[in-house]
């Protein structure tokens, strides 16, 4: 059986969709909106989601790819009593957020940074951000909040 699971709620996906890109599954067949398609080439990072713990682009992933995996959307960070993820919150803390159309991938792939690494240096954020392209905030901000995500995630 072809079943995935998304946010925590497993999916069985119809042979008929396996060609399908995971992007445009989780926006046209579940709704789940806040992947943003920016390039639909795997380049801008505005798609990015985390499979099995992993930044991944969803524009260029069939759902064949993503059998048996497990995936988070941004929708799937906040707590179930609504709360937002810390990363999510120093976003908006720290002004990472502006247009807001990059902020989910942004938030996806510092979610996978520091699901790895605790305590990550300055460089190693920028560089688990490079793929993920921002036209309104400069990236210091963004550095700045993943930096205080990480210290509120270690206390």
């Amino acid at each position: 059986m072809n079943e995935i699971t998304v946010n925590g709620k497993v999916h069985v996906i119809p042979d008929s969709d396996l060609e399908m890109s995971l992007i445009d599954y989780l926006r046209n067949k579940l709704d789940l909106t806040g992947t943003k398609n920016g390039c639909n080439i795997g380049v801008c990072g505005a798609c990015t989601v985390l499979i099995d713990g992993s930044a991944k682009r969803s524009c260029v992933l069939k759902l064949k790819k993503v059998i048996g995996k497990e995936i988070i959307t941004i929708e799937g960070m906040e707590a179930k009593d609504g709360t937002l993820h810390p990363i999510q919150q120093a976003f908006i803390d720290c002004g990472a957020i502006q247009c807001g159309f990059c902020t989910p991938g942004m938030v996806m792939s510092s979610y996978a940074l520091l699901l790895q690494e605790k305590e990550p240096t300055r460089d190693r954020i920028k560089k688990a951000i490079a793929g993920n392209l921002c036209r309104c905030t400069g990236y210091q901000q963004i550095i700045d909040a993943v930096e205080s995500a990480a210290e509120i995630m270690r206390s």
